[in-house]
């Protein structure tokens, strides 16, 4: 069964960093993509960030790039998201989410981790 359990959210203020990760278990990922998403309250569910775990090729929403680095750790089975600079409009809980390379959906779904971002 597949699990994917995110950590890591809290309250922070604007300009400071927080890293999130996503523990994935049950399978074995060489042929998946993990993104992350993010859910502000009263909007959509948008992409954040993306990375195929065999390559590491990396993919961002404009409104995170050069702030957002995602990254994943083989031996650990975690793919972690560094955020730095974080602004007011950063705040949503984040979710951790997987696909098999070959389609556009995501199967798996963590139940998410909320982050603040206020003064």
């Amino acid at each position: 069964q597949v699990q994917l359990v995110e950590s890591g959210g809290g309250l922070v203020q604007p300009g400071d960093s927080l890293r999130l990760s996503c523990a994935a278990s049950g399978r074995s990922f060489s042929r998946y993509i993990i993104g992350w998403f993010r859910q502000a309250p009263g909007k959509e569910r948008e992409f954040v960030a993306s990375i195929t775990w065999s390559s590491g090729s990396a993919r961002y929403a404009d409104s995170v790039k050069g702030r957002f680095t995602i990254s994943g750790d083989n031996a650990k089975n975690t793919v972690d998201l560094q955020m730095n600079s974080l602004k007011p409009e950063d705040t949503a809980v984040y979710y951790c989410a997987a696909r098999w390379v070959f389609q556009s959906r995501y199967d798996y779904w963590g139940r998410g981790t909320q982050v603040t971002v206020s003064s």
